[in-house]
């Protein structure tokens, strides 16, 4: 069905030009809102009866007649019927959906890809500072960020996972100082400890590991405590090397891992910033006042010019950021993609505004960003606000702990990054139809165990791929296949939209499709072309529901605890 999809947009562009020589619209179909009205819809007719002041249902039917004489639409289509105001309804032949099964048995894994590109996209995502575990917020990010890349991938893109962390500044010499006052015999609540410290146990680890005179192995780093509990520069990187580390394990746990990371203090050391600054002074972009010196971030559309370095003389937090994107760019990345928290909003105007002003090549848009609200925990009822390991936030490692990684990546993926979301751990561990992962798995699991008994009974999986589609008429049966053959615009549909949730959307859908079909139709106990006319559909749906949970980076599980009761009996 992919290509007679594609012959029939071809057609379609080929029919607009005729009706309306040197038109701009693109060929494009709709899937219509109810399956009754037909399987595609244009709606090219009331797009164009403005520009050519015809009435759109006119130019409706001359589509039409342009359409028929098309060979594509004579080989694919069924019908054609006009609708409403201007909508063309197309009911396609049973081979064109029948079609979908061979690609994607032909493709498997690779079905709904595209070809590599010279594309480079670089996706930054969580980006936590070494001063704690990761939080609930940073899993958010880690779901999404892997996910586009995923998706970046699925276009053909060459992708970079960057994590960038600030290794000095503020929130490091408060974590310094809170090692240091644990070493010291110190803990929250103590005279003489710290408001701003942090309080967590994570602390006092650290500590303990620092007097052990430890050696701690991140993945962009490497340390050995000195044991001094007075070499405030060894607790300090030490802290950061620890933390590191445990941040590598959540992200383990969570199965990623990151290509780059990047440090902040790189910035400062290899005289970027200071480039970036002399950069935007010479082009003119800057004015001092107060003693400060700013940038007229509003030629760029911001609400108000922005301060660059504060009168004491250290620099704002965006003047790096500046320079981080520049340095993105130069190092040849086409795309970039900030995943952050909705608190971000604010650097947006004033970043791309600096990128500007560099005038060093950078197009208007760069960088883009998909911000993300925060995620409320419930677990038995009620909001989960504590973690004693963090001292005051829920951790990744938490979620991962009390449900799955399967559950903490679909569940996270499965909203709109911009919507306020509630992780319901109760939810997350269901068995049932109510809890959205297992729904996903549970249709692959069966799917399994259907094509496991059709073995059983003689079945022979290599011979799937020359099955008799013809056989495959069933109403139920069109409605998947038709779910099937929009994989690929779905995936393409959501890189372009950084939309990744749109996969889990998908799978939903189509995990839904499956189950209405597996309750309509039988599989085993027909006659045997039916049988194994079913079971490839079945072993395509499988296909596209693995590639679609890989994807996302949650597993296709072929047994679950509810398929192993049902499979003596499964779909007999």
């Amino acid at each position: 069905m992919i290509q007679a999809k594609h012959d029939l947009l071809a057609a379609l562009g080929e029919a607009i030009q005729e009706i309306s020589p040197g038109a701009t619209l693109a060929a494009a179909f709709e899937s219509p809102k109810q399956a009754s009205h037909g399987d595609f819809a244009c709606t090219a007719a009331m797009q164009l009866a403005k520009p050519l002041k015809k009435n759109p249902r006119e130019l409706a039917q001359a589509l039409i007649d342009a359409l028929n004489a098309k060979p594509a639409f004579q080989t694919w289509v069924a019908a054609m019927e006009i609708a409403g105001p201007g909508f063309i309804n197309i009911r396609l032949k049973d081979a064109a959906k029948q079609a979908v099964v061979s690609e994607v048995l032909g493709a498997a894994e690779a079905f709904g890809q595209q070809p590599a590109n010279e594309r480079h996209v670089m996706v930054e995502f969580v980006s936590a500072n070494p001063t704690g575990p990761l939080h609930v917020g940073h899993a958010r990010q880690a779901a999404l960020g892997d996910a586009l890349c995923s998706l970046f991938k699925t276009q053909g893109s060459d992708v970079t996972r960057e994590f960038y962390y600030n290794d000095a500044g503020v929130q490091i010499a408060t974590l310094a100082n809170s090692t240091q006052c644990r070493l010291k015999g110190l803990k929250p609540g103590d005279a003489g400890w710290p408001e701003s410290a942090y309080n967590g146990d994570y602390i006092q680890d650290i500590a303990d590991a620092f007097l052990a005179k430890k050696t701690v192995v991140a993945d962009d780093r490497q340390f050995t405590a000195s044991g001094d509990i007075e070499d405030l520069d060894s607790i300090r990187q030490f802290a950061v090397a620890y933390l590191r580390h445990e941040q590598d394990l959540d992200l383990q746990a969570f199965g990623l891992k990151f290509d780059s990371y990047f440090l902040e203090s790189s910035l400062y050391s290899s005289g970027r910033v200071e480039d970036t600054v002399a950069k935007l002074i010479a082009n003119g972009k800057t004015f001092e006042e107060g003693g400060a010196l700013w940038l007229r971030t509003t030629d760029y559309g911001d609400d108000k010019d922005r301060v660059m370095r504060k009168s004491e003389g250290g620099y704002t937090y965006f003047v790096p950021d500046v320079a981080y994107h520049i340095d993105k760019f130069q190092r040849g990345y086409s795309k970039c993609i900030n995943v952050q928290g909705s608190d971000h909003h604010g650097t947006i105007a004033r970043v791309r505004g600096g990128l500007q002003a560099a005038d060093v090549g950078i197009p208007q848009g760069f960088p883009d960003y998909i911000l993300h609200k925060m995620v409320t925990v419930m677990k038995g009822g009620e909001e989960v606000k504590i973690s004693k390991r963090a001292g005051s936030y829920v951790t990744l490692r938490d979620l991962i702990d009390w449900t799955s990684r399967d559950a903490v990546r679909f569940f996270l993926i499965g909203r709109k990054a911009d919507t306020e979301f509630i992780f319901d751990v109760d939810l997350a561990l269901k068995q049932n139809d109510e809890n959205p992962v297992f729904y996903v798995q549970y249709a692959h699991a069966r799917i399994c165990s259907v094509i496991r008994n059709w073995v059983a009974r003689g079945g022979d999986e290599s011979t799937l791929k020359s099955a008799d589609l013809s056989l495959l008429s069933a109403p139920t049966e069109a409605a998947l296949m038709l779910k099937l053959a929009d994989y690929p615009r779905m995936l393409s549909s959501a890189a372009e939209s950084l939309a990744p949730h749109d996969v889990a959307f998908y799978l939903r859908d189509l995990a839904g499709s499956y189950h209405s079909y597996y309750a309509a139709e039988r599989v085993l106990d027909q006659a045997p072309e039916l049988s194994q006319a079913r079971v490839a559909l079945l072993a395509a749906t499988r296909q596209v529901l693995r590639n679609a949970l890989t994807v996302l980076g949650v597993s296709a599980p072929e047994v679950m605890s509810r398929e192993v009761a049902n499979e003596s009996t499964e779909n007999a």
